[in-house]
């Protein structure tokens, strides 16, 4: 059976699109699937430290395409499972480096192999968009709950529509409760009315993502990380399960804590 392609991408960079493809790759391959995560982001190489395996690279994604290495080469193994692998992104080169017709290549010589493709494509709706979007069997978008970035994910969704990708979900990360409550951040139905696609995961900010991040552990290896755990939910969405979406409460202050203790 042949592997699947997934793009994630976003309008806007900063919404944490690495993150989720970090997470993402290595939630499915924990639970058993092989699968291969690829930098797309010619030139920012991001997807590599996040997933603490920076050190190990010796060919990237650009010397695959132009043949100067065999595919195996550039996959790296991961240093916690036997099931997920990383092609980096080159960062002395541009995204021009890269066509299309050259990933979608490469994905399908993949496909032979891995039971997922993950593309972690570049932010906006440029060259290196196209590269990732083309190959892609189905699209993750990703955006924060601000008017921004959802406006720049809804000219993506059109981007993609118009090129007849018609497999796209949405994740909305970084949502923090209580912004939301005083009206400082959209809701979850408000991004929705604007975008219509449909929705596979809400993340809740978390303040440890940084600290993941700089020591090359993804929060779903953290077992008390709420964004770890909406990410186990949406990859077990992704993996055809009904799981419902987790409710995400205002974390108390230590003032809040203390009347709540008097109350009790």
């Amino acid at each position: 059976m042949a592997g699947k392609v997934l793009t994630i991408t976003s309008g806007k960079g900063g919404v944490g699109k690495s993150t989720t493809t970090a997470n993402l790759a290595l939630g499915l391959a924990l639970l058993g699937k092989k699968v291969v995560a690829i930098d797309l982001d010619i030139g920012l190489r991001n997807l590599d430290m996040i997933l603490g395996l920076e050190n190990r690279i010796v060919y990237d994604v650009v010397n695959v395409v132009e043949k100067a290495c065999k595919i195996k080469q550039a996959l790296i193994k991961d240093k916690r499972t036997d099931n997920l692998y990383l092609i980096a992104a080159a960062q002395t080169r541009d995204k021009s480096a890269v066509k299309p017709e050259q990933v979608i290549e490469l994905t399908d010589e993949l496909k032979k192999e891995f039971d997922f493709i993950l593309l972690d494509s570049p932010a906006g709706i440029e060259g290196g968009f196209r590269n990732a979007m083309l190959p892609a069997d189905e699209v993750i978008i990703v955006t924060t709950p601000e008017i921004s970035a959802v406006r720049d994910a809804d000219r993506v969704i059109g981007i993609l529509e118009a090129n007849n990708k018609k497999e796209m979900s949405l994740i909305i990360n970084r949502v923090n409760p209580t912004l939301v409550k005083k009206g400082d951040m959209m809701s979850k139905d408000d991004v929705l009315q604007v975008l219509s696609i449909p929705l596979i995961g809400v993340v809740p900010e978390d303040e440890n993502i940084v600290s993941y991040t700089n020591i090359g552990e993804p929060s779903i290896l953290h077992p008390n990380s709420q964004s770890g755990k909406a990410y186990k939910n949406i990859v077990q969405r992704i993996l055809g399960k009904d799981v419902p979406f987790m409710e995400i409460v205002e974390k108390k202050g230590l003032f809040e804590k203390i009347i709540s203790f008097f109350k009790e």
